[in-house]
């Protein structure tokens, strides 16, 4: 990939790390993130401390005037029954992954239309396309985010700005370690999945790192299924 500014918004576990860790060194990365880790730490990359979904014009870094890619990361596992999810929970994970992303992406939208050719990576679920009990309001925040993609993508295809997002599964991060914390868990999550294993946040950043570089550039308003073949196969 030819070196870029990239902006990794939730870079500090998981995926987001993941996707920094891919990245840095080779492209010059700006991390905003809610928390510190080490991990992040041990990158080198700048990191400013934000919650994306805040509401408020403070606290947003300035990063230089272009910037040829963003990579949106928050996301939530809210799994309980339709019946035990409050209006304040749908709300909460509308926030963290609708709104939050509305908002970096408007705060930086000069400096994307400034590169010429930059590329926006957002993230889904399996759920928005395979229905799965007790997701009711993840699935509903993330099919939103399958709109602004779509939506986005149509808005800005003529100012060379690609939007796609990526719909994982199960993936082995500390968001989903309650759905893995014992052996008997990871082998039942394993079992579902057609190729027999959960997803690796390496699995993601490849993708991710992919959608950002040249050789996607004929890719946009795209929602691919990074899933282990769940939401297709039986």
């Amino acid at each position: 990939m030819e070196q870029q500014n990239l902006l990794v918004v939730g870079g500090g576990s998981g995926i987001g790390l993941s996707i920094v860790t891919k990245l840095a060194g080779d492209q010059h990365v700006f991390v905003i993130t809610r928390s510190a880790s080490e991990a992040l730490a041990a990158t080198g990359v700048p990191v400013y401390f934000r919650d994306a979904g805040a509401p408020g014009d403070d606290g947003w870094p300035e990063l230089p005037e272009v910037l040829h890619g963003i990579v949106y990361c928050p996301g939530s596992i809210r799994l309980k029954p339709f019946n035990r999810l409050t209006v304040a929970d749908f709300m909460d994970d509308f926030t963290q992954n609708v709104v939050g992303a509305v908002q970096v992406v408007q705060r930086y939208l000069p400096a994307l239309k400034r590169a010429g050719k930059a590329s926006v990576v957002l993230f889904s679920t399996v759920a928005v396309q395979t229905g799965m009990a007790f997701h009711a309001s993840v699935a509903a925040a993330k099919a939103g985010v399958e709109g602004l993609v779509r939506s986005l993508a149509a808005e800005y295809a003529g100012a060379g700005i690609r939007f796609n997002a990526i719909a994982p599964s199960l993936v082995d991060t500390p968001l989903a370690g309650a759905l893995l914390n014992t052996e008997e868990k990871r082998s039942g999550a394993a079992k579902r999945h057609p190729l027999q294993r959960i997803g690796e946040p390496s699995d993601i950043a490849a993708l991710a790192a992919f959608l950002l570089s040249a050789d996607a550039s004929w890719i946009t308003g795209q929602v691919i299924h990074a899933d282990g073949g769940m939401g297709v196969l039986k």
